[in-house]
C-alpha cells in the first residue's frame, strides 16, 4: 500500500487515547530525531538500509530510548518526527517503536499512545537516473537521487496522533516538478561559467521535495486542523552554484503558495492529480525547515515569507532556558531548536488557532532530564519544539 496506516491498536489506554470532544490545549509538536541509517553505522562502513529496522528490533537502543523518554516528558498529541527512515518494513517499525519504545515507560517518562500514524513514500535516495552532482558517476543515490539519501526513503518523515486523521484526505506532493513553480530559483542554478547547472532534460524531470510535502487533515474534536508537514532539504553541502540554498527557498515558499489563495496556488498539483492549494480553514504548518531569518546560511527570503504571511501565526516563539544557557551572549538563543545555535525547527499555527503555550525540550545542563540532549549519540542534534493550541476557541 502506498500509506501505512493503522487502527486503535490493542490493549492501550481509553483514558489516554479517547479524541476528546471538547478538546483544549491540543499539544503540537515537530521533532527531527536522527532516526535514520547513517546515526547507526561507523563512518567507514556501507549504508546498508536497513539499520533502523536492526535498531528497533533490539527494543533497547539507546537513542531510541531517549528519543522516546522526550516524548513521554513533553506529551504531545499530533508529533510529527523527521529523519525516521522510510523502509519496506516500515509498518513493523513503526509498531515496535510505539509499542517496545513509547509505550513502554523509559527512566523517567511515562508511556504514551498513538492510535494513528501516518507516513509514505519520499524522494531521498530515488534514483533519477541522471548525474545531479556532476561528479562523473551515475550513482542511483546520494546526489544523484531527486533527494540526497544512500536508498529510497532515507531521512523520511512520520505522523503521530491521538486523533483520527482523514487519511481519503491527505495529499501528498512528491512528484511535483520544481521547473512547475513560477518563478522558481530552479533556473538561476548556474555553473562557474554562467551556464545552467542542471541540463535541460534534468530541468525537466527534478522534483520540488527534497523529502516530500504533507497535508494532513486531523479530526480535533468538532475542527479539522491539517498539518502541513516537510524538511527543507539543507541550504549547505553545494558548491558556488548554490543548488541547495535555492532549493531549501523554493521548498518553503512552496507553504506561501499553498496557503495563500487559489490564484497564487492554482500552478500546486498533488500526487493523485488533484490542483491548487490549501482548502480548509485551520492549519499547522511543522517540520526541519533548516532555515531562520536571523541565523544560518538560508535564502531569508523564503523563511521570511513564510513567518510574515498574513495567516500564519508567529508571534508567540517557543524558547528554552538550555538554549540560552548555551549561547547567553547570542540574543536569539533561546529560540533555538539546533544543537549548532540556530532556529530550524517549526510549529506554525494558523492565525485562526489561539496559541496558549509553547516550549523547546532543551533542559539547563543542571537539570536531570539534560542528560537526554547531548548531542546526536544521545538523542538527536534537534530539539523538540512543541505548541498548545486552544481548538475550542479557534475562529
Amino acid at each position: 500500500m502506498r500509506y501505512l496506516w493503522f487502527g486503535l491498536l490493542l490493549m492501550i489506554s481509553s483514558m489516554t487515547n479517547k479524541v476528546k470532544a471538547d478538546a483544549i490545549g491540543v499539544r503540537v509538536a515537530s521533532f527531527n530525531v536522527s532516526m535514520e541509517a547513517t546515526n547507526y553505522v561507523a563512518s567507514n562502513m556501507p549504508v546498508l538500509g536497513d539499520e533502523l529496522h536492526q535498531q528497533l528490533n533490539t527494543k533497547h537502543n539507546k537513542q531510541i530510548k531517549h528519543i522516546a523518554e522526550i516524548i513521554q516528558h513533553v506529551r504531545p498529541d499530533i508529533i510529527l518526527l523527521n529523519e525516521f527512515d522510510y523502509l519496506k518494513t516500515s509498518a513493523a517499525d513503526i509498531r515496535s517503536f510505539l509499542t517496545d519504545y513509547l509505550a513502554v515507560g523509559q527512566t523517567d517518562g511515562e508511556k504514551i499512545d498513538y492510535p494513528y500514524y501516518f507516513t509514505a513514500p519520499v524522494n531521498t535516495g530515488v534514483d533519477s537516473g541522471l548525474d545531479l552532482d556532476k561528479d562523473g558517476i551515475v550513482s542511483g543515490i546520494k546526489g544523484d537521487a531527486f533527494g540526497f539519501g544512500f536508498f529510497p526513503g532515507h531521512y523520511a518523515m512520520l505522523v503521530l496522533s491521538k486523533y483520527p486523521i482523514h487519511f481519503e484526505q491527505v495529499r501528498t506532493f512528491q512528484h511535483f516538478l520544481w521547473k512547475d513553480m513560477p518563478n522558481n530559483l530552479l533556473t538561476t542554478i548556474q555553473d562557474e561559467n554562467g551556464q545552467p547547472y542542471y541540463s535541460k532534460q534534468a530541468q525537466q524531470i527534478l522534483r520540488l521535495s527534497s523529502k516530500s510535502h504533507w497535508d494532513i487533515p486531523l479530526q480535533v474534536g468538532k475542527k479539522t486542523i491539517h498539518l502541513l508537514a516537510s524538511h527543507p532539504t539543507p541550504p549547505v553541502f553545494d558548491g558556488p552554484e548554490d543548488r541547495n540554498g535555492k532549493r531549501n527557498h523554493d521548498e518553503i515558499r512552496f507553504w506561501t503558495d499553498y496557503i495563500s489563495g487559489q490564484a497564487q496556488s492554482a500552478y500546486i498539483y498533488d500526487d493523485k492529480g488533484k490542483q491548487g492549494g490549501f482548502t480548509g480553514k485551520h492549519f499547522v504548518i511543522a517540520g526541519d525547515l533548516n532555515a531562520s531569518i536571523e541565523e544560518g546560511d538560508a535564502y531569508k527570503s523564503g523563511i521570511q515569507g513564510l513567518l510574515k504571511h498574513e495567516l500564519v501565526n508567529d508571534k508567540i516563539i517557543p524558547r528554552s532556558l538550555g538554549a540560552k544557557q548555551r549561547s547567553p551572549e547570542n540574543p536569539y538563543a533561546a529560540g533555538h531548536t539546533a544543537e549548532w545555535g540556530m532556529r530550524a525547527d517549526y510549529v506554525l499555527p494558523s492565525t485562526s488557532l489561539i496559541c496558549i503555550d509553547s516550549g523547546v525540550f532543551w533542559p539547563k545542563q543542571d537539570d536531570p532530564l539534560a542528560r537526554l540532549v547531548k548531542g546526536r549519540n544521545s538523542s538527536s542534534d534537534h530539539r523538540l519544539v512543541w505548541l498548545d493550541l486552544d481548538v475550542n476557541q479557534a475562529q
